[in-house]
C-alpha cells in the first residue's frame, strides 16, 4: 500500500516559534515511518521551506504546498499543522489550506480565528451560560481609566493580550499603580487587550480530541505554579507542577469534564484541543481555548494522551487519519 505523504508544518511569525519547533519535531519523530512519508516544512516570515536530513532547504511553492526533496516534487496528502501563534491558530492557514484544497490536522478557520481571539471568544461562550471571570475590554489609543477598570474587575486582575500564546504579555496586577505599566506591556503583543478579575481556586488544563470518530476528553491536569501565575517561566523552564490526573474532587472531575465536551461541541471544534479553567469553589470558570496547543516533550497534551492510555503514535496518526477522511 502506498504510503500517505505527511508535511508537519512548524515554525510561524510569533513569539512561540521555538516552541513551536519542539512540537514539530516531537510529532515528525513520533508519526509511524512505516504508514507515513513524513517531511518538516519550516513556515518563516522570509520563507516557507522543506528541510532535508543533509540541512539542504528547498522553498515551498504556495499555490499547492508542493516542495522538491531533491529529486522528486513532493504534493502532501495531509498537513500536520504545528504552528503556534499566527498564522497557524488564528485561522490564516486554515483558510490557505482550505483553499488549495489540502485536509489539515487543525480545526476550521472560522473556529481558530474565534478561540485564538480571547475576548471574542470568552463573548461567544458567555451567552451560552459558561462561566467566566468578569472582563474589561480595551484596544489600543482607548482611553485608560484606572479607577472605572478596577471597578468593574477588582484587584488582583490579570491584564492579557486578547491573541497571544505561551503566557506572553500577560501581567498579573496588584495595584492600581501597577495598571497603566501592564497595559503597555500587553500592547507590546497585540492591539486588543482584556483585564480579568482574578479567580481563585485550583488551574486544570483539559485536553479534548475527535478519537476514533468520537469526542474524548483527556485526563485533566493541575496547574501548581511556583511562580505568580502559570506564566512562560512556569510552563517551559520548570518553574510549575503539572500533575495529571489532576488531585480534584471527582464531583469537579466530571463537572470540569462535561464543560470541557459542552464548549468543545458548543464551538463546533474539530481536531486537538485545550482549554484552561480555574475551578472556582467546585463551578469551572473557562480561561480560554488553545486549538493548536503545545506538542513538545514538555507540554500538558502529550502528558495527557499517556495518561489515558494513548501512545504518540496513536494521538498524532489519528489527527492525520480523520483529516483524511474529512476530505
Amino acid at each position: 500500500m502506498q504510503k500517505k505523504i505527511i508535511a508537519v508544518a512548524m515554525g510561524g511569525y510569533s513569539s512561540e516559534y521555538e516552541i513551536s519547533i519542539q512540537s514539530g519535531q516531537l510529532v515528525y519523530d513520533s508519526l509511524s515511518k512505516t504508514q507515513y512519508d513524513v517531511f518538516r516544512v519550516y513556515v518563516t516570515k522570509d520563507k516557507w521551506y522543506y528541510k532535508a536530513g543533509d540541512g539542504s532547504e528547498f522553498e515551498v511553492n504556495k499555490a499547492d504546498f508542493s516542495f522538491s526533496d531533491g529529486n522528486n516534487t513532493i504534493h502532501p496528502d495531509v498537513i500536520f499543522n504545528a504552528i503556534h501563534g499566527t498564522p497557524g491558530e488564528d485561522g490564516l492557514l486554515q483558510a490557505y489550506f482550505e483553499l488549495i484544497d489540502i485536509p489539515h490536522t487543525s480545526c476550521n478557520y472560522y473556529q481558530a480565528a474565534l478561540t485564538f481571539n480571547k475576548r471574542d471568544c470568552l463573548s461567544v461562550l458567555k451567552s451560552y451560560g459558561v462561566h467566566c471571570a468578569n472582563a474589561y475590554y480595551l484596544n489600543k489609543g482607548d482611553e485608560i481609566k484606572p479607577e472605572e477598570i478596577i471597578k468593574k474587575v477588582g484587584l488582583p486582575c490579570f491584564v492579557k493580550p486578547s491573541r497571544s500564546g505561551s503566557s506572553f504579555g500577560i501581567s498579573k496586577v496588584k495595584t492600581i499603580e501597577e495598571l497603566p505599566k501592564a497595559i503597555e506591556f500587553a500592547y507590546k503583543e497585540d492591539a486588543e487587550i482584556l483585564i480579568e478579575s482574578c479567580l481563585v481556586g485550583t488551574e486544570v488544563s483539559v485536553g479534548v480530541i475527535e478519537y476514533k470518530g468520537e469526542i474524548l476528553v483527556l485526563p485533566a491536569t493541575e496547574i501548581v505554579s511556583e511562580n505568580e501565575f502559570f506564566d512562560y517561566e512556569a510552563k517551559y523552564l520548570g518553574k510549575s507542577q503539572e500533575i495529571t490526573p489532576a488531585r480534584i474532587p471527582d464531583t469537579e472531575r466530571e463537572r470540569v469534564k462535561a464543560e470541557a465536551k459542552r464548549i468543545y461541541e458548543l464551538l463546533n471544534m474539530t481536531g486537538l484541543s485545550r482549554s484552561e479553567y480555574i475551578i472556582q469553589e467546585g463551578i469551572p470558570h473557562f480561561i480560554e481555548m488553545n486549538t493548536n496547543p503545545g506538542l513538545s516533550p514538555e507540554s500538558i497534551i502529550p502528558k495527557q494522551a499517556l495518561a489515558a492510555g494513548i501512545s504518540l503514535e496513536e494521538l498524532f496518526g489519528n489527527l492525520v487519519e480523520q483529516a483524511f477522511e474529512k476530505k
